[in-house]
């Protein structure tokens, strides 16, 4: 039931992502003027901006001029509502285990700080894919927001190794990054750069399992399609591929898995 209501506000927030995708990169404001239609210039009526739903019912066009509607917006939101339950159901039930209501709160503002990643990792792929950017504009507040949620997460808590953990990830993370676009220029940009920082302080503060498997994911995972386009001819030696997608999905699979994954490859290795 919280995971379904969660996944609901998912909606709602992937309608708003679906502003923020298409209005940050050209520096525009995500508040005014409303949303319209590119068509006609019709200010879109909140009844036909219903996620998912008013898209279907006006089977994909503008009510007033009939100009096709792409079909991204809509999946840009229900991929946002199912992204939000998995998160809920994944981190909701030890939420709910918590102990006393200093835990709960302590769980909430994590899960808080976990859902806005998962806001942000949309925003930021699908920005990257369409204009090769990670805007600092959504870059920093979601280190900001992260800092300070899991920062007073483990206040609350007394957890300092978590805090210990995130401040040395976003080291580790950021140098390691830092250090790839000094040595290769052209190969990683700022914008990796300092995700890679704001993903470290999101993994390591999880746990070293999560910061390891989410940071080597992104690699092997971007390697991969490097591959898959050189062999497709879809690319050249040399091209420039944005990686920042690719950082987003490694590190969940790094939040999701992280833990089960390093330990059967530990496992493997006999430790």
């Amino acid at each position: 039931m919280i995971a379904a209501v969660i996944g609901i506000f998912g909606g709602l927030i992937g309608s708003f992502l679906n502003v923020v995708i298409y209005r940050v990169p050209r520096g525009l404001s995500v508040v005014n003027p409303p949303s319209a239609c590119p068509g006609c210039g019709e200010f879109i009526h909140k009844r036909d901006n219903i996620p998912v739903v008013s898209w279907l019912l006006l089977r994909g066009r503008c009510r007033n001029c009939r100009t096709a509607i792409s079909a991204r917006y809509p999946l840009v939101e229900l991929g946002t509502a199912l992204f939000f339950a998995l998160v809920a159901l994944r981190f909701v039930p030890a939420l709910i285990a918590s102990d006393g209501l200093a835990g709960i709160v302590a769980g909430l503002l994590a899960l808080v700080a976990l859902l806005y990643l998962a806001g942000s990792s949309v925003a930021l792929a699908l920005i990257d894919l369409d204009v090769r950017r990670l805007p600092n504009a959504i870059v920093l507040p979601l280190f900001i927001v992260g800092a300070v949620l899991l920062t007073t997460s483990s206040v609350i808590t007394g957890d300092g190794e978590a805090l210990l953990r995130a401040g040395i990830g976003t080291l580790v993370l950021g140098g390691v990054y830092l250090a790839l676009a000094l040595a290769v220029p052209g190969g990683m940009g700022m914008g990796d750069v300092k995700l890679a920082a704001v993903l470290g302080l999101y993994l390591a503060w999880l746990g070293w399992p999560q910061l390891a498997v989410g940071a080597i994911a992104a690699f092997l995972l971007g390697g991969l399609f490097g591959v898959v386009l050189l062999l497709t001819r879809r690319a050249r030696r040399g091209s420039s591929v944005p990686f920042g997608p690719w950082m987003l999905l490694g590190a969940w699979i790094g939040i999701f898995a992280g833990e089960p994954l390093a330990s059967s490859y530990l496992s493997l290795l006999g430790l």
